[in-house]
Parts: C-alpha cells; structure tokens; sequence
C-alpha cells in the first residue's frame, strides 16, 4: 500500500525535533514532510510555502501555530488536503493586551537573546512533571536556543496579523482530529472544546499527563491518535 504524504507543520520556536518521533514511528504508513517556514512573517506566507512542500495531495498535522498554518493551507487549497489534525492550538482573534505582551517579550530577547526564551518561555509550555526529565528539556531549549530573534520577531508579527479563521471550522469536510494535552497552559481542553465541534465529524482527544508540547512529551499517545486519524 503507498504510504500517505503527511506534512507535519511546526508552531513558534519550534523546529522537526517537535514531530521527532511521529517521522520515525509514522514511517510505515506515511512519508512525513516537515516544511521549513522561518523565514516567513506572515500565516498566509507560511502557508503558501508549505504548499510548495507538498504533492498533489496530502494530510496535514499542525502544532500550535502550525495548526493555523494548516487552516491557512486549508483556506488556500481545500481539495488537496485528504485529513487535517490541529494539535494544541486555539482559533481565536487578537486578544485585547496579546500585542503589548508579545512586544515585551520579543523586547526582553532582543535585549538578551534566545536564552531569555529558554529560561521564561519554555518551562510553562511543557508539564511542570518534565522540568527534571533531560530527555524531555534538553532536546526542546536546543531547538530555541537554534533559532533568532529576527525568526522570533517574524513569527510574533504572523500572529498578531492572523486572519481569522474560526468560520472556516465548518467548512472541513475531510477527516479532523483536534487533539490537546491535559495540561496545557496555553490553551486548555476547556478552549480548544470551544471551538473543535464546528469542525463536522471531528474527533476530539485529550493527551494525559502532558502540556502544550504533545508530539514531544507523550509521543506514543500522539502518534497512536494521529494513526487511527489517518485510517479514517
């Protein structure tokens, strides 16, 4: 049987170390495409660029931003995406004082650096569970510590000008999955419930013991969600 193409789409500071075990595990059943979008500033342009990526048709599995982007691939080319998973992720508009945070928090790196992130941005997006585990942290503040303020500041700008998104839910008429951790700070199951049942036919899953960074902190949960996903 031909395996599926799959993109697997990255969220702020994140690289292909996020989806690192889904490329390997998903291997017998999928040939997973992680497009490189740093250099974009906008989620259209990510979007667009991801397209490039991509064969005719495909699924495509988006983390925190990354989902954005795939609705964006979604709102840009419909009939080339065979499923889509969003992972993590909200659809909501700017929020009232999102712009001053994130402009203070991209002034605190410009003044010092990427490792400002590591120490201040990081800890709350994985389970405070993992904070001692090494094998858990020390692949995720390599992955910031390998980006720049200027890839930071381009993927702030994509977010304060998202467009908005939430009335395309209804629209999707492939296979979806929405999938959160339990504990997820950034966006609760509680948030992303709010808005995963536009989606028609939607499966919706909650990853135990683990916060934002699911594909990364419980990989074989996440992997397994995103394989029975792929065989509907």
């Amino acid at each position: 049987m031909a395996k599926r193409p799959l993109l697997l789409l990255t969220g702020i500071l994140c690289d292909r170390t996020v989806w690192r075990h889904q490329i390997t595990d998903l291997a017998d059943i999928a040939d997973p495409i992680v497009p490189d979008y740093r250099h974009c500033v906008t989620l259209p342009a990510m979007a667009a660029e991801a397209l490039d990526y991509a064969p005719e048709t495909f699924a495509v599995a988006g983390h925190s931003m990354g989902a954005r982007v795939a609705l964006e691939m979604f709102r840009l080319a419909p009939e080339r995406i065979t499923h889509i998973a969003l992972l993590d992720t909200s659809v909501t508009p700017v929020a009232p004082g999102e712009p001053e945070k994130r402009q203070a928090s991209l002034d605190a790196v410009r003044e010092g650096g990427m490792e400002v992130l590591v120490r201040n941005w990081l800890p709350p997006m994985v389970w405070y569970a993992y904070h001692d585990d090494a094998s858990i942290m020390e692949p995720m503040r390599e992955m910031v510590r390998s980006m720049s303020p200027e890839i930071y500041a381009g993927q702030i700008n994509a977010m304060l000008t998202r467009p908005e998104e939430a009335s395309l839910l209804p629209k999707i008429a492939c296979p979806a999955l929405v999938l959160c951790g339990r504990h997820d700070a950034w966006r609760t199951p509680a948030q992303h419930e709010e808005w995963a049942y536009d989606i028609p036919g939607v499966v919706f899953e909650i990853v135990e013991e683990c916060g934002h960074m699911a594909p990364f902190e419980k990989p074989a949960p996440v992997t397994a969600a995103l394989r029975r996903w792929l065989a509907r």
